[in-house]
C-alpha cells in the first residue's frame, strides 16, 4: 500500500540497492546495519562495486551517469514514481525509490553536484507486501520478454524508452548489448543480461519511433498502465460476482458419456481431452464455470461443447448454443441432432429459419423444459424466450456479436455455467496475463491423420484454374471458389460453366434469402453440387469433409486472419487440400508480404504464428474489448500483457 504524506524532510545521504534476488530477500534494517561493510566491500568486490550506489549531500556526481547506473541495477524509468523500484528525471531533478527503503527520495542537481537530498511524500506501509509485488513484476517481465529467433529490423519495445528497432548485437570493451535505433539515429545499447525490460512489438499499425529521451513515452505508459489497472479491476469484480453464485456440483453418467464419445468419427487429440478435462473439473466445483475454448480451426472446438452440453443435461439443465450466422446455427444443429438421435435429448434450432408457429412451439417447450438443447443466433436472447432451467450457455465466436447482444449476454452470464469457443487463436501472452482470472483450454494439436493444406501463390490464369477442378473432380472432391463480388459474381459463374462444362455449381453469398442459402449449403453438403461459388460468407464455421480444393480469385483483397479462416475451411478430413490464392499482376508491397505470411503458415495450427502478425491482436482485442487495442498499439501485445498482469497480481495481493 502507497501512503502520499505532505512533509518532505531534507537528510544527508541515500543508499540505493539494485533489483537482486541477494537484496531482495534482505530486509530494509539489515542493509541499515550493514551499510559501512557494503561501503568497504565496493572497494575490493565487484558485486558489491556494481550493485551498490552510495549518494551524498554535495557529493560530485555526474547525473547522466547516475542515470545509466540506476537503468543497469534494473530500475524502472516512469514519468511519476509510484513504488519501489522505480525512478523519474526532469530536469537536474531526480526522484528514486530504492527497494532498501521504505520512502522515496529526490536529488536535485546543480550541475555536477548533489545540492539537496529530500525524503518525498511517497511511502509503503507493508515492506513484506511491496517486496512480494515486486518479485511477482520481475517474474512477469522475463515471461512476457520473449526475444528467441530475433531478427535484424524487428521492433522491440524498451521499458523505459520505447519502440525501436533492432539493429542486432554490437560488442563494447568485450560485452555484449542489443542496439536499439531510435528517431534520429538516436541509439540505445542494452547489455545482455537485461533483457527483461525487452519485448517484441506485436500491433496493428506501425508505430511512432521517438527520440531517445522523450517525455512521450512516459506518458504513453502512465496512460496505459491507468487503463489497465481499470480493466483489472472490473475483471476481477466480474469474477466475484461469479464466485458468489452457487449451483449444485456436476455428477456423472458414465454410460451416456460413452454413448456420445462412440459416435464420434475422430480420434480425440491430446488437447481435446485436456479441454475436457479442465471443464469436468470446472463442472465439479460449486461456483459457476467460465471457461473459454481457443483453438485453431477445425480442430474439435465443437466436440467439446456438443459432450458439455449433454454433460448438463445429464445433470437435469437445458443448455444453449448461440452462434453468429443462420447457416453456422443451422449447421451445428444438423450435426448435433445427427449424434444424438439415439439418445434421450430432445434438440432444437430457433432462428429466423423457423416460421413464427414453429418459434412459437419451441418457445413454449423451452418454458415448459421439454426442449434439453437449444442452437439457434441471438434470437435466443430475445425478451420473450424463457427457460424453464437453463444451466449452460455456449457462446461460439463472441466477438462476432453486436454491442446490445453482449450487454445481454454479460447480464446473464453470472449465474450460468458459461463456455465460450473462440477460433482466433489467444496469444501466449495474453494466457498468461490472465490465466489467474480466466480459465483458458487451448486446442492446437491438429486431428490424428490430418494433413497440412497445400498453399499455393499464383498468378490468375485460365488453365491453372480448370487444372485445379478438373483434378478435384477426378477424386470426386467438392470445391470453393472464392469471389468476393455480388454485383459480377453470376458472370463468374458462366466463366467456369465455359471453362469446365460438367461442373455442378452452386452460388453463396450475404445477400441471398437464408432460406435459399441454407437451401445451396444442404445441397453442397449432399455432394449435389461441384463446387460452391461464394463470398467471404464461406468464412465462419463451415464443416464440410469432402471440400478439399480453395480458389481464391483475388487473394490481394483479403486481410491476413481472413485468409487464414477462409483456407481453414478445407483440409478438415484424410484426403490432402489444397488452397490457391491467385493475385492479379499488380501486387502491392503489403499484400505480398500478407500472402508471404499465409504460405508460411502451411503447417496445420500455425494461426499462432500467424498471430504474431495480425490474429493476436485481434484475439487480444476480441477477450479484452475492442476499446483496448489502442493501447495495446501504443506499447505493443507483449508489453501491454506485462502491464496487465501486474495490475491484476497487485490487486489479488492488495
Amino acid at each position: 500500500m502507497i501512503i502520499m504524506e505532505l512533509s518532505r524532510q531534507a537528510i544527508d545521504k541515500v543508499l540505493i540497492v539494485s533489483i537482486t534476488p541477494y537484496f531482495l530477500e534482505k530486509r530494509n534494517f539489515w542493509l541499515e546495519e550493514n551499510l559501512r561493510e557494503m561501503l568497504e566491500a565496493r572497494k575490493t568486490q565487484s558485486f558489491f562495486g556494481d550493485n551498490v550506489l552510495f549518494l551524498e549531500k554535495n557529493q560530485k556526481s555526474n547525473l547522466s551517469e547516475i542515470l545509466r547506473k540506476l537503468d543497469e541495477m534494473e530500475y524502472e524509468k516512469v514519468l511519476q514514481i509510484r513504488e519501489p523500484g522505480e525512478f523519474s528525471q526532469r530536469g537536474g531533478v531526480l526522484d528514486v525509490f530504492p527497494i532498501n527503503a521504505n520512502q522515496a527520495y529526490r536529488l536535485e542537481f546543480l550541475g555536477n553536484q548533489i545540492q539537496q537530498i529530500l525524503q518525498l511524500p511517497i511511502r509503503i506501509a507493508d515492506e513484506k507486501s511491496a517486496k512480494e509485488i515486486l518479485k511477482k513484476k520481475l517474474k512477469s517481465q522475463k515471461l512476457f520478454s520473449d526475444l528467441k529467433g530475433l531478427k535484424e529490423q524487428d521492433l522491440l519495445v524498451h521499458l523505459d524508452h520505447g519502440v525501436g528497432v533492432f539493429r542486432g548485437f554490437s560488442l563494447i570493451q568485450e560485452s555484449r548489448y542489443y542496439l536499439l535505433e531510435y528517431a534520429q539515429g538516436d541509439k540505445l545499447y542494452v547489455p545482455l543480461g537485461l533483457e527483461r525490460k525487452l519485448s517484441r512489438y506485436v500491433g496493428f499499425s506501425e508505430p511512432k519511433i521517438s527520440r531517445l529521451g522523450s517525455v512521450l513515452w512516459q506518458r504513453i505508459k502512465r496512460k496505459v498502465r491507468e487503463d489497465a489497472e481499470k480493466l483489472a479491476r472490473e475483471l476481477l469484480e466480474i469474477y466475484a460476482k461469479r464466485e458468489i453464485s452457487l449451483r449444485s456440483p456436476y455428477l456423472n453418467d458414465m454410460e451416456l458419456d460413452w454413448q456420445i464419445s462412440s459416435t464420434f468419427k475422430y480420434e480425440e487429440t491430446p488437447d481435446q481431452l485436456q479441454a475436457l478435462e479442465d471443464i469436468e473439473n470446472d463442472l465439479r466445483r460449486n461456483e459457476p464455470m467460465d471457461r473459454i475454448v481457443c483453438g485453431d480451426v477445425g480442430f474439435g472446438k465443437t466436440e467439446v461443447a456438443l459432450r458439455t452440453m449433454a454433460r448438463a443435461v445429464q445433470n437435469n439443465y437445458q443448455a444453449a448454443m448461440i452462434c453468429p450466422t443462420t447457416i453456422l446455427a443451422n449447421q451445428h444443429f444438423q450435426n448435433f441432432k445427427e449424434r444424438l438421435k439415439n439418445l434421450p435429448i430432445k434438440i432444437a434450432i430457433l432462428s429466423r429459419l423457423q416460421s413464427k408457429k414453429e418459434q412459437k412451439e419451441i418457445i413454449k417447450e423451452l418454458r415448459e423444459g421439454t426442449i434439453d438443447i437449444v442452437v439457434g443466433t441471438h434470437r435466443i436472447l430475445s425478451n420473450d424466450i424463457e427457460f424453464k432451467n437453463l444451466g449452460l450457455l455456449v457462446i461460439d465466436d463472441e466477438q462476432r456479436f453486436g454491442v446490445k447482444q453482449k450487454e445481454r449476454l454479460r447480464k446473464i452470464r453470472t449465474s450460468l455455467d458459461l463456455l465460450s469457443l473462440s477460433a482466433t487463436p489467444i496469444p501466449r501472452t495474453l494466457y498468461l496475463a490472465l490465466s489467474s482470472l480466466k480459465n483458458i483450454s487451448l486446442i492446437q494439436t491438429p486431428p490424428v491423420g490430418r494433413l497440412p493444406i497445400k498453399t499455393y501463390i499464383l498468378p490468375w490464369k485460365e488453365k491453372t484454374i480448370k487444372e485445379t477442378i478438373k483434378k478435384e473432380l477426378a477424386r470426386a472432391g467438392q470445391i470453393y471458389y472464392l469471389h468476393n463480388r455480388v454485383e459480377t459474381i453470376g458472370q463468374i459463374k458462366k466463366f467456369l460453366e465455359g471453362l469446365v462444362p460438367e461442373l455442378r455449381i452452386g452460388i453463396a453469398h450475404g445477400r441471398l434469402k437464408e432460406k435459399e442459402l441454407i437451401r445451396a449449403m444442404n445441397e453442397f453438403q449432399q455432394k449435389s453440387i461441384d463446387l460452391l461459388l461464394a463470398t467471404t460468407i464461406i468464412e465462419n464455421g463451415l464443416d464440410f469433409p469432402n471440400v478439399n480444393t480453395l480458389i481464391v480469385a483475388d487473394a490481394s483483397r483479403l486481410g491476413l486472419s481472413q485468409a487464414y479462416q477462409i483456407k481453414g475451411r478445407i483440409g478438415r478430413s484424410y484426403a490432402q487440400a489444397s488452397a490457391l490464392f491467385l493475385y492479379s499482376s499488380r501486387l502491392s508491397g503489403k499484400a505480398k508480404l500478407r500472402l508471404d505470411a499465409l504460405k508460411e503458415a502451411e503447417e496445420l495450427g500455425s494461426g499462432y504464428k500467424i498471430a504474431l502478425k495480425d490474429l493476436e491482436i485481434r484475439g487480444a482485442g476480441n477477450i479484452l474489448g475492442k476499446e483496448q487495442s489502442g493501447n495495446i498499439n501504443r506499447v505493443g501485445l507483449n508489453l501491454y500483457c506485462q502491464i496487465l498482469s501486474e495490475a491484476v497480481e497487485k490487486l489479488r495481493t492488495r
